[in-house]
């Protein structure tokens, strides 16, 4: 009960943010079921986080996570940019997209004074990070009005750093897990682990709750994490298939199929590891690459060649995030998923 006491849930159970897969909808769901929703804000711009967080409070009452990317953003390199547009341009010329005339772009921002400024309107229960932590002033507003934070760690060193930094809880991410890995004390793929080995490691090693994340889909999932130590979980893939996701079509179809059971952590559609299903562009330039920019420039070169595909109902240049265990997806509402998973609590007392 240590996790539901911190952040006045009742289960310890969070969905995991998902930029570009959901909005307030999925959240809501969540937070009325009993968990804590989030809100993934690192894509959304500051009007349409006011948008989705007012969403969110006219449909709840319960307490509710909102997300931010707290990277340092990379100074664009013509050369580097150069560099990978050339090794997209046999994809250019196969779609007929003009490489000269696609916009280079931020992708994401990371939180700043502007977001802080907007959250403060509606001083939510939960702020979480990814890639560390904000700077201490812009930490110190957060917690000015209460929330409690939490942050992604994928080593026993980054739980350390996180908790000598004053987070209330630390999420330990194993390899396993669907999108971005939150590493920020090592760009090293060779320092990520496996969830259900980092999980008593971190327990070890920190004071604060931990929370697991990474593989876990369904109840017997998160049995095993509370049995390893951890005080709740954090479940990300699992929703991608329910009814308030906005996962699109490409994305839900690759989920239902054979596809979804090979991922491979890949830099080429961000600059940044982030796991996915295996598709064309992973295959034939190889999931981690050195052209691509530092993240998150390099998005910007890919869309083109992702909307024209996906135009034609293919996948082959989308980032189709997803974990292990992408197989356990359901159709079903976030309600009726978020109460399956808490059912493994009756087992876990």
């Amino acid at each position: 009960m240590i996790l539901q006491k911190l952040l006045g849930i009742d289960l310890p159970i969070i969905q995991a943010p998902m930029a570009g897969v959901q909005g307030s909808a999925l959240a809501i769901a969540v937070c009325n079921a009993g968990g804590l929703g989030s809100l993934p804000c690192a894509m959304l711009g500051i009007d349409a986080m006011r948008k989705e967080l007012a969403a969110i409070r006219a449909q709840t009452t319960r307490p509710f996570n909102v997300n931010f990317f707290c990277h340092t953003q990379p100074a664009p390199s013509a050369r580097r940019e150069a560099v990978w547009r050339t090794a997209l341009s046999p994809y250019y010329a196969e779609f007929g997209i003009d490489a000269d005339a696609i916009p280079a772009g931020p992708g994401r921002w990371p939180f700043g004074a502007e977001a802080a400024d907007a959250l403060a309107e509606f001083r939510p229960a939960v702020v979480s990070f990814h890639f560390g932590l904000p700077s201490a002033d812009l930490l110190a507003r957060v917690r000015n009005w209460g929330a409690k934070i939490l942050s992604s760690a994928t080593t026993v060193d980054e739980a350390r750093w996180l908790e000598a930094h004053g987070v209330d809880a630390v999420i330990a991410q194993g390899v396993e897990a669907g999108g971005h890995r939150g590493m920020f004390l090592s760009g090293d793929l060779g320092t990520q682990v496996g969830t259900f080995a980092l999980v008593p490691q971190i327990v070890r090693a920190v004071n604060v709750p931990v929370i697991a994340a990474g593989g876990i889909a369904d109840a017997r999932g998160v049995s095993a994490a509370l049995a390893l130590g951890a005080a709740g979980v954090q479940v990300g893939t699992a929703y991608l298939l329910c009814l308030e996701a906005t996962t699109s079509a490409v994305h839900r179809a690759a989920l239902k199929s054979d596809a979804a059971r090979v991922t491979a952590l890949t830099n080429l559609f961000t600059g940044r590891p982030a796991r996915g299903i295996v598709n064309r562009i992973m295959r034939e330039l190889g999931p981690i690459s050195a052209a691509p920019p530092d993240f998150p420039l390099a998005t910007s070169a890919v869309a083109p060649l992702r909307a024209r595909a996906e135009s034609r109902g293919s996948g082959d240049f989308s980032p189709l995030w997803a974990g292990h265990n992408a197989g356990a997806c359901q159709e079903v509402s976030a309600t009726a998923l978020t109460r399956e998973l808490a059912s493994a609590l009756a087992y876990s007392c």
